[in-house]
């Protein structure tokens, strides 16, 4: 998937990008499933045992079984018997890599993986980086600008990969009711692994995001049709809304 990672200028340098770069092919190495020497593989072939997992494996696991458990078991890690869970490794590695960054002093930036993003900081002085939700109907187009600091925001849709998110509550086929839902959470962890189980939650799943604390989002249904939560106003870039009183 594409990687973005853009520092303000003057922060940082060539070397901590590289750094996240390699970081997320060190974690495609361990979690891919289409990688035969994947430590995912292998666990899937009965190659590792449990307690011989990594560090990392089993961090992960750990956290795809707590979000199964607090979403009513709409996110699932397991798909007919095999261990996949690249719905958590995303976002759990957007933020790892930027947690990095912070560590090296660099506090101003954003990562996006394939659509996911952590953004720290500010662009320049004291203005928000302005993060684009893509139109799920017309893939050039964008519905909303947002000004986004130190937060993460995530979308899960079938516009751009078909359908690859499913219901594991009520075993729907796919997903049809809904093409698009992004959440805004407190980092990009959490939006992701909030977003995956919204999205499979149907239209439904605008009022989960709706009931967690610190977390905004904007669905978009098969119709056309946008449902967003309250706060959700408050991120959206001011020109826009100036636009709007127009």
């Amino acid at each position: 998937m594409p990687i973005t990672v853009e520092l303000r200028d003057g922060e940082g340098s060539a070397c901590d990008i590289e750094a996240v770069y390699g970081y997320f092919r060190h974690v495609d190495d361990v979690f891919s499933t289409f990688k035969k020497s994947s430590e995912i593989s292998r666990i899937n072939r009965g190659e590792v045992a449990a307690s011989d997992w990594s560090r990392e494996c089993s961090e992960v696991i750990r956290l795809c079984e707590a979000t199964k458990r607090q979403t009513g078991g709409f996110f699932s890690h397991m798909h007919h018997g095999i261990v996949d869970p690249l719905g958590m490794v995303k976002g759990w590695a957007i933020h790892n890599a930027a947690d990095a960054l912070r560590r090296n002093n660099v506090n101003n930036f954003y990562i996006d993986a394939g659509g996911d993003m952590e953004i720290s900081g500010h662009r320049q002085t004291n203005e928000p980086w302005r993060i684009g939700i893509r139109d799920p109907f017309h893939r050039g187009a964008i519905v909303k600008t947002l000004a986004l600091s130190d937060c993460g925001i995530a979308t899960s849709g079938t516009y751009i990969r078909g359908d690859h998110i499913y219901d594991p509550v009520g075993k729907r086929a796919a997903v049809s009711d809904v093409v698009s839902l992004t959440v805004v959470g407190p980092n990009a962890y959490e939006a992701d692994r909030f977003a995956t189980a919204a999205f499979a939650m149907g239209e439904k799943g605008i009022k989960f995001i709706l009931a967690l604390p610190g977390f905004e989002g904007y669905q978009i249904n098969a119709r056309g049709i946008a449902t967003f939560t309250p706060g959700f106003e408050r991120f959206v870039a001011t020109y826009e809304l100036h636009h709007w009183a127009r």
